[in-house]
């Protein structure tokens, strides 16, 4: 009897916890982004450094994926973005090991990001999206950051989405 008196309230606390991590049903389904690389940076990945491509690539799928998710918006959409055109403010790594005497720190350009695709809608609809930032000046470069106005334009771009303007240029 003593055994069953220690173990009821143990069941029972796991019961209750196993409960409480139960996933709601009536969650929204996530949204799904795909990035592929397109347009004229195919023939500028190698240049730029197919790392860092790859690695803006993904920056720019965690970014539209998280301010969809958290904002519910389009819930169950697929968004298929293709990344067209990609500047560094600051050279890359493969930049400066092509060039030897070019400076990661002092070299500033002007940078950004231009984003094609669709989003595919739960009911199946298609709707085109299209964006594209970048700096005006080299004055208007701020931070050390290589890809600090794609970093930018992702941002950006997500927001738009959540707010429903899908292509701005």
């Amino acid at each position: 009897m003593r055994r069953f008196a220690f173990f009821a309230p143990l069941a029972a606390a796991a019961a209750v916890a196993s409960l409480a991590h139960a996933e709601p049903t009536d969650q929204p389904a996530e949204v799904q982004v795909s990035v592929e690389i397109g347009g004229d940076l195919i023939k500028d990945a190698p240049k730029l450094g197919q790392r860092d491509v790859d690695y803006q690539r993904d920056e720019l799928a965690q970014a539209v994926s998280r301010a969809l998710n958290h904002a519910g918006t389009y819930p169950g959409a697929q968004v298929r973005l293709v990344l067209t055109d990609l500047k560094p403010n600051h050279p890359t790594m493969q930049q400066t090991v092509d060039r030897p005497g070019l400076s990661m720190m002092d070299s500033v350009s002007i940078g950004g990001a231009t984003i094609e695709g669709e989003i595919i809608t739960a009911d199946g609809r298609r709707l085109p999206v299209q964006y594209s930032r970048y700096s005006t000046s080299i004055a208007d470069v701020h931070g050390f950051n290589t890809w600090e106005e794609a970093d930018r334009a992702y941002d950006d771009f997500a927001r738009n989405l959540v707010r429903g303007r899908l292509v701005e240029r």
